[in-house]
Parts: structure tokens; C-alpha cells; sequence
């Protein structure tokens, strides 16, 4: 973790935590809290966020769901940027981001196959499981051996978190907007997609990946949109 002089965030929580006696109220919270960086701030946002997205997918509103999926999205794609401007990320940061891509990136989409595509609750107790499993271990692999590299161009082995996450909302406006798309038809995909996420596929870090990831991104949230306001 970068120096706390170059994490501005990080200054604050520390400058606040040895004004209120760095214990936190006597019990360590403030100690603990100092060690979190403005990445890590920034994640606890994309996680306020994410869990804001299940409460409306769970209450019949995946449209504003998805939308505000994206949100957690946005900060998880600040985290690293702040962390590559004010400092390397830390093994403790990295941790912590992961932590949260679990509820970022994979609850939803599992949440998102249950309100809306599942054919049967016992469907989506297997597909949610095999969703927040194989990305769960892919999240734990990455963690372990970090990026790979071939060609001067840094990769992840298997799919992301964030393709599984792809298919998932691909089938669910699929299933909305094409007659004869049906939930157990969708059901196809996502199970199949799901062990790629711990193959030795190789996903390359390109500027066209993020740049059609955030194409896809905005084909979606306009749709979602219109959905949720009746005009779809």
C-alpha cells in the first residue's frame, strides 16, 4: 500500500482516527479503518451500491437493478484508477476488491436469474450456485497468481467475473425483448459460461475490451431504462 501522504483519502481516515483516539472509540475500529486506502473507499462505495442493486432486483425491479449495477460498476473501474494514480495496489487492496466483486458482479446476476429467468426455484438454487461458485473461484485463483502476461500484453486465465455477468443480462433483455427467448432457454448459456471463468482461456486487458465492454454498457442502461419507464 502506497504511502498514506499520497492517498489523500487514506490522510483523512488516519488524520481522523488519531484525533478520535486511533482505537477507534477504544475498540481498534479506527486503527483498522486507517489501513484502508481511497481504492478501497472507493470499492466500499461500488459494495453500497451493488447491495442497493440486489434490494431492487429482489423487490421486482430488475430494470433500476441492472442500472444501479452499473453504478457499482463505475466505482469498481475508479478503485483501480485511483489506485494507479496515487500508488501501486497493495495485496490488502486487492483482497478487499475481490471481496467486493462477489457482490458487484456475481450476486446480481445470480439475483437476476432468479427473479426473472429461473423456470423453478430448484433451478435457481443450482445455476445461482454454480454462478457465485465458479466466479468465487476464479476471484480466489486471481488473487493468487495474479496477471499473466504473453506478448508484452497482461491477461487473466479464464473469463472474468464480469462476462458471466455479461451473459446473465444479455439473456435477461433477450427473454424481455425477443419472443420465444425463454428462462430455461437462458439457462443454457449461463450454466455453460460459468467454468470458463476457471479455464485456461486467456482474457487479454485491450483497450478495445474495455471499450466494447463500455459500448455494451451503454446499449443496456439505455434499454433498461426505457423498460423501466414503460416505454419498452
Amino acid at each position: 500500500m502506497a504511502d498514506s501522504t499520497s492517498q489523500p483519502v487514506q490522510a483523512l481516515v488516519g488524520a481522523v482516527a488519531e484525533r478520535t483516539g486511533a482505537a477507534g472509540f477504544g475498540l481498534g475500529i479506527g486503527r483498522f479503518l486507517s489501513r484502508l486506502s481511497g481504492a478501497d473507499y472507493l470499492s466500499l462505495a461500488a459494495l453500497f451500491a451493488a447491495w442497493t442493486s440486489a434490494l431492487l432486483i429482489l423487490d421486482g425491479a430488475p430494470n433500476w437493478g441492472i442500472l444501479v449495477m452499473f453504478v457499482a460498476f463505475l466505482f469498481d473501474k475508479l478503485d483501480g484508477y485511483y489506485a494507479r494514480t496515487y500508488g501501486e495496489p497493495s495485496p490488502f487492496g486487492r483482497q478487499v476488491d475481490s471481496f467486493i466483486d462477489i457482490f458487484t458482479y456475481l450476486v446480481p446476476a445470480a439475483l437476476i436469474y432468479h427473479v426473472a429467468l429461473a423456470p423453478h426455484l430448484a433451478v435457481s438454487a443450482v445455476v445461482g450456485f454454480v454462478i457465485v461458485c465458479f466466479g468465487g473461484l476464479r476471484l480466489v485463483r486471481h488473487n493468487d497468481e495474479g496477471f499473466q502476461s504473453a506478448d508484452n500484453t497482461s491477461y487473466y486465465r479464464g473469463t472474468t467475473v464480469v462476462h458471466t455477468n455479461v451473459v446473465v443480462v444479455a439473456n435477461y433483455l433477450l427473454v424481455v425483448l425477443v419472443t420465444g427467448w425463454t428462462g430455461p432457454l437462458a439457462t443454457v448459456p449461463i450454466v455453460l459460461s460459468c467454468p470458463l471463468m476457471v479455464s485456461e482461456y486467456r482474457t487479454f486487458k485491450t483497450v478495445w475490451g474495455h471499450l466494447l465492454v463500455g459500448i455494451f454498457g451503454a446499449i443496456v442502461g439505455t434499454v433498461c431504462l426505457l423498460l423501466a419507464l414503460g416505454v419498452l
